[in-house]
């Protein structure tokens, strides 16, 4: 798998942050490239796997703007969850408001990926968490979903939130939550629950989030791309 030679090339490029970034084409980031690139989960059962559609351009933007991380494309690419191309990809990305169903053999390829190097965020549009939660126990059977304190890293990296998630959208008015599936002690997946930081990503004209909101969103993935790279 070539996963680990892609996060150590990562690495250094977060640690260096030297010089302008470059491929920022509108092209996706292609399978096996050495620049950063995050994949959306084409995922089956109805669900609207293609939702918050300029989130992921605008954290691939941030990340090169901010962190000077070089990316592979504008835009991210798009994978299955059964396919060979996964695994050219460190971060994948799902969303959706419906159902998210897997077969046997795309919850086994998923599996082997968690498990050798990448890494899901799950983000809930508000509606996705039943399927989701029925998902990783079909793909992590033996591995809990947990919910994640305040003072984990991922909330004190390049951005400190002391109270954990924004929260972004009010959906069941809860706070906003974040859980976490764990192998071998390195954090392998991340949920979002009840806070939408997809939608706080988006371009700022299609939900109308105030610019805290908004720049909310953007710090808290942004640290989520910073842990990626350096856990």
């Amino acid at each position: 798998m070539r996963l680990p030679a892609v996060l150590l090339a990562l690495v250094g490029l977060c640690v260096a942050a030297a010089g302008p970034a470059s491929g920022t084409d509108e092209a996706p980031a292609p399978p096996g490239t050495r620049a950063f690139g995050i994949a959306r989960l084409k995922y089956g059962g109805g669900g609207d796997w293609y939702e918050n559609r300029t989130s992921l351009a605008n954290l691939m933007r941030a990340a090169r703007e901010r962190l000077s991380i070089l990316t592979g494309g504008a835009k991210e690419a798009v994978v299955e969850p059964g396919s060979a191309a996964l695994f050219q990809y460190p971060f994948v990305y799902a969303c959706g408001h419906g159902n998210l169903k897997l077969t046997p053999t795309e919850a086994a390829n998923l599996r082997r990926y968690l498990t050798t190097g990448g890494f899901l965020w799950v983000d809930d549009d508000f509606g996705i968490d039943p399927s989701f939660r029925r998902m990783m126990k079909q793909v992590l059977p033996d591995a809990p979903l947990v919910e994640l304190p305040f003072s984990h890293p991922l909330f004190h990296g390049l951005y400190d939130f002391p109270a954990g998630l924004p929260k972004i959208h009010e959906h069941d008015g809860g706070p906003a939550r974040a859980y976490g599936v764990f192998h071998d002690g390195r954090l392998v997946v991340f949920y979002s629950f009840d806070t939408d930081l997809g939608d706080g990503l988006e371009d700022a004209e299609i939900h109308g989030d105030p610019p805290e909101k908004r720049e909310a969103a953007l710090r808290m993935s942004l640290n989520l791309v910073h842990y990626v790279l350096t856990h």
